[in-house]
């Protein structure tokens, strides 16, 4: 790869090449070494823009979770302004898959990412009619929820893939019926686990748990 000129580069430019790295591949392979090859500039002249590699990963979450967006709401309904926040926590991690770990791992104070990742869901809440209490729970619930799913869909596929559910029937369907007849009974069904059906399953349920629990 043909050297670039480092006076192009920008903290922006290098964290948003990380986070790309990050989301293709995972963060276990993006060392400061890889990025500045992906960059074209040498490893000691990222030490110019962040100390460590830590520092990287959050600039990456605080990215990430800045450029969040809660779709503008089309009704005042409780229920739909709840499911909402929920798919907008989902779809951040849909586009970017490296934010699952980083939230796991990381907490961050970035003026940022709070705009985009709280201060904007909380509003939001709020005018559902969650006030206090009511409205940081239903946060809490929400985020971990999305972020829980996200983690347990990532290896598992075969989700939202027709073959990848046709084999995933069969294995089940495999086992061995007298140690395993509940599974065996309902290996068409279980593939569906990992998919967004069933992510849009349990947010409705969330959803309308919150609403009806609000004071």
């Amino acid at each position: 790869m043909a050297k670039r000129d480092a006076r192009t580069l920008t903290r922006e430019r290098i964290v948003e090449t990380a986070v790309r790295i990050g989301d293709s591949e995972s963060l276990d392979t993006l060392t400061v070494r890889r990025l500045a090859g992906e960059l074209g500039v040498g490893a000691m002249t990222l030490y110019s823009y962040f100390r460590n590699k830590e520092e990287i990963l959050d600039a990456m979450a605080d990215h990430v979770l800045g450029g969040m967006e809660v779709p503008p709401a089309e009704t005042d309904d409780p229920i739909d302004l709840l499911v909402g926040c929920g798919r907008a926590f989902r779809a951040m991690m849909l586009v970017h898959p490296c934010v699952v770990r980083l939230l796991s791992t990381r907490v961050t104070d970035s003026i940022d990412a709070l705009d985009g990742a709280m201060e904007a869901v909380l509003d939001r809440l709020e005018s559902a009619g969650l006030k206090g209490a009511d409205a940081t729970r239903a946060y809490g619930v929400l985020i971990t929820y999305a972020l829980g799913f996200s983690g347990y869909q990532t290896p598992r596929t075969w989700g939202d893939d027709p073959e990848g559910r046709r084999q995933r029937h069969h294995f089940y369907a495999g086992l061995p019926a007298d140690r395993f007849p509940s599974t065996v009974r309902l290996a068409p069904e279980l593939p569906t686990l990992a998919s967004s059906e069933q992510f849009e399953f349990g947010l409705r349920l969330i959803a309308e748990g919150l609403a009806a629990a609000k004071h």
